[in-house]
């Protein structure tokens, strides 16, 4: 059966402006790479002909879908077993894993719209790959790695993609490890997000955050300082008293958003927020929690 075409997309490099790890400065010079794409399907459809099919999709891959292994894919022994486990879902994203170029319009501009309020971004290269259905996103040091599985229609791409590059962007401590500190790095992606994509988050988890403000900031303040992130972020989340997952997402962006609405100055207030060195004195510049501490 031939393979639907995939587009690769590599721009030139004539007069480029390249920034950390020597990746773009402009938008229009980012590169998007989808080439696992077909590697995987490939294997797929080989997953009952003896042996493991995936070492050569994960061995020959790109950067990224090595990068994507750890703590993700894990190994082909977990990929072959995780496609034989969910065979008729991944089957599902079969035809819309192959239109990622027809995200790229949109894609290109949010990054637009990052560039005109934070000129100091760099684009990473994005690489869409087919992962074990455990992760929608990260960022890497090789660039964006989306596990396009994840998502049941492509429409979600665009918006998980500038998500990643704002977290690609954040120049934060490495040692950041309280609840805090994570929640903050995820909702400030979640709202430098929303200010390029111009849409609100809606999930379950914001939905919630809203309607349980006053008892949730009760109990965050108490626990934000833990390296234990009791229910409120990754793996530990959506455990507790049948709430959703990811609160700390939510209580992240509005503490972003307070310290970015009580600003005048609204492009240095998103430098501040990209590059925050003291999570605590953030929070309390913020305001957001004052009357729970």
């Amino acid at each position: 059966m031939k393979t639907p075409s995939l587009f690769l997309i590599l721009c030139l490099f004539s007069g480029l402006c390249f920034g950390q790890n020597g990746y773009p400065e402009k938008p229009e010079n980012a590169q998007f790479i989808s080439t696992d794409i077909p590697r995987f399907w490939e294997a797929f459809d080989k997953i009952d002909q003896g042996g493991n099919p995936f070492k050569e999709y994960l061995n020959e891959g790109s950067q990224g879908l090595k990068d994507f292994i750890k703590y993700r894919i894990e190994s082909p022994k977990n990929l072959r077993k995780t496609a034989k486990k969910k065979n008729e879902d991944y089957k599902a994203i079969r035809e819309n894993s192959f239109k990622m170029d027809s995200c790229v319009s949109q894609i290109m501009q949010y990054y637009s719209n990052l560039e005109e309020i934070y000129p100091d971004a760099v684009y990473p290269p994005t690489y869409f790959v087919i992962g074990a259905f455990n992760s929608g996103g990260t960022s890497k040091e090789s660039g964006l790695i989306i596990g396009v599985e994840m998502q049941k229609s492509i429409e979600y791409i665009p918006g998980i993609v500038a998500h990643e590059l704002i977290h690609y962007n954040q120049n934060y401590p490495e040692n950041r490890n309280t609840l805090l500190e994570q929640s903050i790095t995820e909702g400030s992606a979640d709202f430098v997000a929303e200010l390029i994509i111009n849409s609100t988050p809606n999930g379950e988890n914001f939905k919630f955050g809203r309607s349980n403000k006053e008892e949730l900031c009760k109990e965050f303040v108490k626990i934000m300082n833990d390296t234990g992130y009791h229910g409120w972020l990754y793996g530990s989340s959506g455990l507790k008293d049948g709430r959703p997952r990811d609160l700390g997402y939510w209580i992240g962006y509005e503490i972003c958003k307070a310290y970015y609405s009580k600003s005048k100055d609204k492009n240095e207030a998103l430098s501040e927020i990209l590059n925050i060195k003291d999570f605590e004195s953030f929070l309390e510049n913020s305001g957001y929690l004052k009357e729970y501490l």
